[in-house]
């Protein structure tokens, strides 16, 4: 079992803050993030870093987006997609929205959202 999976959402959280601001995004937007990823709103995101709740935790009562898969990409030189253990890829998921936020990316696309369709791209027809 790799370290991070006991590891507190809400010990990350601040740091994850902290590289977003210094790159002049807002809180709301990695909340909306994380809430993209994990299906949580505003109040269970909350929940979850009060009750400090692992990283194990954290996916465990998340609720997967269908569009995750579209994450693509490296993390430290761990290309996202790559990992086989379900629980990382999702941990490397988070910090690879993480980083497309803090790169500027637009939102829609760090949302893997098609703009002209309003929707997500993988559901294009």
């Amino acid at each position: 079992m790799h370290r991070i999976f006991t590891t507190s959402v809400a010990s990350v959280y601040p740091l994850y803050l902290t590289k977003v601001e210094r790159k002049g995004r807002t809180k709301d937007e990695l909340d909306e993030v994380i809430g993209w990823l994990t299906g949580f709103d505003e109040a269970e995101l909350g929940r979850h870093l009060d009750q400090e709740s692992t990283f194990e935790e954290f996916f465990a009562a998340a609720r997967p987006n269908p569009h995750a898969a579209l994450i693509t990409g490296s993390v430290c030189g761990v290309r996202v997609q790559d990992v086989e253990d379900p629980l990382m890829r999702r941990i490397r998921y988070l910090d690879k929205l993480v980083d497309e936020l803090a790169n500027g990316r637009p939102l829609v696309k760090i949302l893997r959202i098609d703009p002209a369709a309003a929707r997500p791209a993988a559901t294009r027809g």
